[in-house]
Order: structure tokens, then sequence, then C-alpha cells
């Protein structure tokens, strides 16, 4: 696996390529952050932030949402994919938020995986972005590029890679590394052609030593 020295150098490396390690989704209001990440899934960002500025005009309060019928939140949200689904979780985690939390978003892992359509990967989004917790965001992007590059072991869970970056990536830098690994992946380092040739990574990667060996 890559040493914490390279590992160091990734992560500066990264920061100089995207210094403002921003998360892509577009939200005013911490629970729109908590719906839009819910409508990410096997979805593109891109496609989230075309919907969901008129979802959000359509329903401009948490109560709104809350009071919702799933149905007609599936029409605003149909192009997102699995849109029934997405619109019940949506509707019923408005509800709890209500309900249970008054409204806010919790700060919690255990209080955010709680809630409908809520996972890790989510609840640690969550937590570092509105919260500004350290925080392992664990999605397609971040599992595949970290294994390529060697600094977890290749393993696809979304637990164990987060497990193993806890121990790698220091926490300060967690989640902006994280943001930066979905941007690396949609620019450089792509599921099905990377660009490894020019790649600014390619000195600290596993997977680009092993080719250039081979």
């Amino acid at each position: 696996m890559t040493s914490k020295a390279a590992v160091n150098r990734i992560i500066e490396t990264l920061k100089g390529i995207y210094p403002d390690g921003l998360c892509s989704l577009q939200y005013k209001k911490d629970y729109e952050l908590l719906f839009a990440v819910r409508l990410s899934a096997q979805c593109t960002d891109e496609r989230v932030n075309k919907v969901t500025p008129a979802l959000y005009a359509r329903f401009p309060t948490l109560e709104s949402f809350a009071e919702a019928d799933p149905a007609e939140v599936g029409e605003y949200i149909h192009s997102c994919g699995f849109y029934n689904g997405k619109a019940r979780d949506i509707v019923a985690c408005a509800q709890k938020l209500v309900n249970e939390y008054g409204g806010r978003v919790p700060g919690t892992m255990e209080e955010l995986t709680g809630l409908p359509g809520v996972g890790r990967k989510t609840a640690n989004l969550i937590l570092g972005d509105v919260f500004g917790q350290p925080a392992y965001v664990c999605d397609t992007h971040c599992i595949r590029i970290t294994g390529r590059l060697g600094i977890t072991d290749g393993s696809k869970d979304p637990l164990q890679v987060e497990r193993q970056l806890r121990e790698r990536i220091p926490p300060k830098e967690s989640n902006n590394f994280c943001h930066r690994m979905v941007l690396f992946g949609r620019d450089t380092c792509t599921a099905r052609s990377p660009k490894c040739e020019g790649c600014p990574l390619a000195k600290d990667c596993d997977t680009a030593k092993a080719a250039r060996r081979g």
C-alpha cells in the first residue's frame, strides 16, 4: 500500500488542483443537502442540481415536505431514477425531522442513520459539510480511486474503506479529501478510461507503478 509520505503528497497535490474541495450538490438549507444526497443515489449530481430548484420551490419548507404526497414529490424527481422510493424516503424523513427533531437535522451518526433513506455515506457527508466534523464519505469515486492509488487495499466494501481511510487520512483533511476524490474521479481517474498518462498522482499511484513495471 502507498506510504504515509505518498499519501501526504497525494493530499497536497489534490489541494492544488481543487483548492475549494466543495460538495457538488447545491443547497441552501441543511435538510436540502440531506434530500439531495438521497436523490443522487444512482444518479449524477448534475442531474440532481437541475431537479432540486423546482422541487424546493414547490415545497419551500420542511413542513411542506412532511405534508406532501409522495406521488407529487415523485413527479418532480422522476428524472433522478428510482423516484418512487426516493420520494417516499424524502417525505418520511421530513416527517421524522419535524416530529422528532423539531425541524432540525441531527448531528450524530446514530441519529442520522436512523432517518429514512440515510446510510453512512449520507450521514458522513452531513457531519462534514453541515457540522464541520471529520467525515469520510465513501462513494463510488472514493472507493475506486483510493483502491487504485493504494491508500486502501482495494476493498469495495464502503465500511471497510471508511475504516482504512480513518487510519490513513488525517481527520482535518478527511471531508475535503473525499470531495476532491469525487472531482478527480470525474476529471481524470474515471471508472472506464482513467487518464493515467499525465496524471498528477501517477508517481504515487500503485496502479500506475504496476502498469509501468508491466
